[in-house]
C-alpha cells in the first residue's frame, strides 16, 4: 500500500544525553515569518518567530543564559547555514543541564539531517554531532559502600 505524502510543517528529531531526552522540531515558517505551535502544557498555543529557539515554552537564553552554551547550541545550524531558516520548539526531559545541552544539540543535528540528507550529513559527521555519546553514569554494585567501584571500610583490628 502506497504511503500518503503527508504535508509537513516541521523536522522532527530525538536527541539523547547521559538521561537526558530532547525531542526538536524545526518548524516551517510562513509568509508572515512565524510559526504557530501547541504549548506542551496544553494552554493553548504559542507563535515563534523566524530564527527563535523555545525550549519548553521559554526562549533557550533563559534556560542557557551563558555565550559558550550559546555557541554550542547554535553550532549544527551555523555549519549547515540554517541559522533563521526555522523557527524551533524543543520539549527536554531528564538529567542536568550540560547532559540537556548536548541532547539538544544531538537533537539539532539529527532534524537538520533529515531536510536534506546528502547536502547536511557530510558536514554533520564530519564534526561528530551524529553520534550518540553512549558513556553514562555506572550503575551501583552490590557490596559496595553507596557508590559504583567504592569498597567497604575494613575494620582495623
Amino acid at each position: 500500500m502506497p504511503r500518503k505524502s503527508k504535508n509537513l510543517k516541521y523536522y522532527e528529531a530525538v536527541g539523547r544525553r547521559k538521561e537526558s531526552i530532547a525531542r526538536v522540531r524545526l518548524h516551517l515558517v510562513g509568509a508572515d515569518k512565524t510559526a504557530t505551535i501547541k504549548k506542551s502544557t496544553g494552554d493553548g498555543t504559542l507563535k515563534i518567530k523566524q530564527g527563535e529557539i523555545y525550549v519548553d515554552n521559554r526562549p533557550i537564553a533563559q534556560i542557557f543564559p551563558a555565550e559558550y552554551e550559546k555557541k554550542r547550541y547554535m553550532f549544527p545550524l551555523v555549519i549547515t547555514n540554517n541559522v533563521d531558516r526555522f523557527a524551533i520548539s524543543i520539549l527536554i526531559n531528564g538529567g542536568g543541564k550540560n547532559g540537556q545541552l548536548e541532547a539538544i544539540i544531538h537533537g539539532l543535528a539529527r532534524a537538520i539531517e533529515k531536510i536534506d540528507k546528502e547536502e547536511y550529513r557530510p558536514l554533520l559527521k564530519k564534526h561528530h554531532l551524529l553520534s550518540r555519546d553512549p558513556r553514562t553514569k555506572e550503575r551501583r554494585k552490590v557490596g559496595t559502600g553507596g557508590k559504583a567501584r567504592r569498597q567497604k571500610q575494613s575494620p582495623k583490628r
